[in-house]
């Protein structure tokens, strides 16, 4: 083969998605359509020509062998027997190979009356009252001549063009009873039509799934209209799209070229998803996403593959290279706590490791959000609002409702609505109120308000957003060195307020750092540094049970819910936790250079701060220091004396000293 030229006959979606892809990947094509309207619906392209001229057979013969190409595809109408025979034929004398392009057209539907032409139509027709809805094409239209009073009972609906319209006119077909239209029709545009012209019969050809015959099908149902189906198709042999497209891959060695759409669909109901998404998904290939979320989007027909997680959607994409115009469906907004994220990480991974970095490209549609939707219903603005999820994850909810008027989070569970209440609650956070918000801008829509103590036993939709208002939110001072009474101490030793202020600011803390405090003591430390980290996580460890009960009814009473208590003897302990950004060291029960070590194991830039008491303590820091590379190491000794009230007179009294070693490990 000389070149690579492609012939297309169509008429068909399959005709236009084949001319498409071939336009993509530069291959010459010609594409055969029989109207103007439908060579305006073709690609452009400097590698594609058209044509709208009806053809019989000898003249497709000589244009055949004037355009010389490698394959002739007949995407065809399945109706159009005359066309499709004159074709065969003529690549069978041409010697150039022909591809049948079928459709799939399903079963046949009991409550459908078949017939195998126009004359057996008009023949059953005849014997009934009514509106008809005429959807055969122009073609047939003569046959409704023969029916009594076809110029007020049957309504034409065609193509508009004028050389159509005044075909229609000249059989009789005038007014309101010519519908000049351009589809695909939806399945409320057909009942429409149907119920404004008061339709008791519809007759029309079994065009298949892609072709719109289960939108008509569907909204005839809807409207009581008895549907008349013409001409039971033949069988044919072919390909379906599908296996052309293998076929051409595999003949030109095509390169794969994927677009993958990541469509927020907001709510989830039609009328809050945009326009642009909705065009997307209806000229999807295949959609993608949860089944509930599928549900929402699918067309009659259209194919679909239910899936969630990142991994199987890849894995999905990757196995179908015929699909090409793939929509991944997110609820909401794709940029807030979706999917999207780590699914764009994910295929861009698998293009790595496959050696093929430009197979897909991504796009983002955006969609309205349910913090939005929720905020609009409540009428207030979101732009303060500080955002969270509980949704399958796991984030410090308590900080951000003590820091904020207002805090937005979703939900995944009924249940997770009742915890947040009680977490509340038990957080000294009982003066908040809530709006819980379900089944948003569906038909049972419901937002429930009122004070924590009113959600303790709700048991609404699991899928819920909630609004937390806090009157008190952002007022309590950011800093460090709270003072020793509002802890909770019992017998077990705490770093003093000074010191701790001290240690804290060597710490340097980050706002979502990973921070051991080990010999965590009462939790004083930990709940200082949880309340800096807010997005981080605080693991205490502790070898005394006392010491741990306290650090838990400290971490309620401050209500930090990112320190998780970790009861055991260090270094042991710490092998199953995630590396830490910070540590602070108050006691180390003699194993300080283990500690260090395994902590450096663990990420060997992580900052250290300990506090030494004894001389002894010290000298084995010195020696580790001297020993191992550090940086950035500095030492403070602190003598702090506290005035005490004796009589009229506030007297001194002396603490004992204490080191504050700090250095970065290196």
């Amino acid at each position: 083969m000389a070149e690579n030229k492609i012939l297309i006959y169509a008429g068909t979606t399959e005709g236009r998605r084949l001319a498409e892809f071939l336009v993509k990947r530069e291959v010459s094509v010609h594409v055969c359509v029989a109207t103007e309207y439908g060579e305006s619906l073709l690609p452009e392209g400097s590698n594609i020509t058209t044509t709208h001229e009806r053809m019989d057979e000898k003249q497709m013969i000589e244009f055949i062998n004037e355009y010389h190409p490698s394959y002739v595809v007949d995407a065809t109408h399945p109706y159009a027997i005359e066309v499709t025979e004159n074709l065969q034929n003529a690549c069978e004398k041409a010697g150039v190979p022909y591809l049948r392009i079928l459709r799939d057209t399903g079963a046949e539907k009991s409550d459908c009356i078949y017939v195998d032409s126009m004359e057996e139509a008009i023949e059953y027709l005849e014997q009934t009252t009514g509106n008809i809805l005429a959807t055969t094409g122009s073609k047939e239209l003569a046959a409704f001549q023969n029916l009594t009073d076809y110029k007020k009972r049957v309504y034409a609906r065609v193509l508009s063009t004028a050389k159509v319209a005044h075909k229609c006119e000249q059989l009789g077909f005038t007014g309101k009873n010519l519908l000049c239209m351009q589809g695909p029709f939806s399945v409320e545009m057909n009942y429409a039509i149907m119920k404004s012209y008061d339709i008791s019969y519809m007759v029309t050809k079994d065009s298949g799934n892609i072709g719109g015959f289960l939108q008509k099908y569907n909204a005839a149902k809807k409207a009581g209209v008895k549907i008349i189906v013409l001409g039971r198709q033949k069988e044919e042999s072919g390909y379906t799209y599908e296996e052309i497209i293998d076929l051409l891959k595999e003949e030109y060695h095509f390169k794969t070229m994927q677009k993958v759409t990541l469509a927020g669909i907001g709510m989830g109901t039609e009328g809050s998803m945009t326009v642009e998404v909705k065009k997307a998904c209806e000229e999807a290939d295949v959609l993608i996403g949860a089944s509930r979320m599928l549900k929402s989007v699918v067309k009659e027909g259209q194919q679909t593959f239910a899936a969630y997680k990142p991994e199987e959607i890849t894995d999905y994409i990757f196995s179908h290279p015929q699909d090409e115009n793939i929509v991944v469906v997110l609820s909401g907004d794709p940029g807030f706590y979706s999917g999207a994220k780590k699914l764009i990480l994910t295929i861009r991974d698998r293009m790595k490791k496959s050696g093929e970095p430009d197979r897909v490209k991504t796009e983002i549609l955006p969609g309205i959000s349910t913090v939005s939707s929720l905020c609009a219903k409540l009428q207030i603005p979101w732009e303060d609002i500080k955002l969270v999820s509980l949704h399958g994850r796991e984030e410090n909810l308590l900080a951000a409702v003590k820091n904020n008027k207002y805090t937005f989070t979703l939900t995944g569970s009924a249940a997770d609505v009742r915890k947040l209440a009680k977490t509340l609650i038990d957080a000294r956070l009982g003066d908040c109120n809530m709006a819980v918000g379900a089944e948003l801008t569906y038909e049972g829509e419901q937002i429930l308000k009122g004070n924590v103590s009113e959600f303790l036993d709700y048991d609404g939709d699991n899928l819920a957003a909630v609004l937390i208002a806090n009157p008190y939110g952002g007022e309590n001072a950011v800093t460090h060195g709270m003072n020793d009474e509002e802890f909770i101490r019992g017998d077990v030793p705490m770093t003093k307020e000074e010191v701790r202020s001290i240690s804290l600011s060597k710490m340097k803390i980050r706002k979502s750092d990973i921070i051991y405090d080990i010999g965590a003591g009462t939790g004083s430390v930990s709940v200082e540094s949880a309340i800096q980290a807010e997005d981080g996580q605080v693991y205490a460890v502790e070898i005394n049970p006392e010491a741990a009960g306290l650090i838990e009814e400290n971490a309620r009473k401050f209500a930090v819910s990112n320190i998780k208590v970790i009861e055991g003897s260090a270094p042991e302990i710490l092998k199953d936790l995630p590396a830490p950004d910070c540590v602070f060291i108050g006691g180390s029960k003699g194993r300080l250079e283990e500690i260090l070590e395994l902590i450096r194991k663990k990420n060997p830039q992580a900052r250290v701060v300990l506090n030494a008491i004894s001389l002894e303590t010290l000298a084995q820091t010195l020696e580790y220091c001297r020993k191992y590379p550090i940086k950035n190491d500095e030492i403070v000794q602190v003598n702090i004396a506290k005035s005490k009230v004796v009589g009229s007179y506030h007297m001194m009294t002396g603490q004992n000293p204490i080191y504050v070693v700090s250095f970065e490990l290196d």
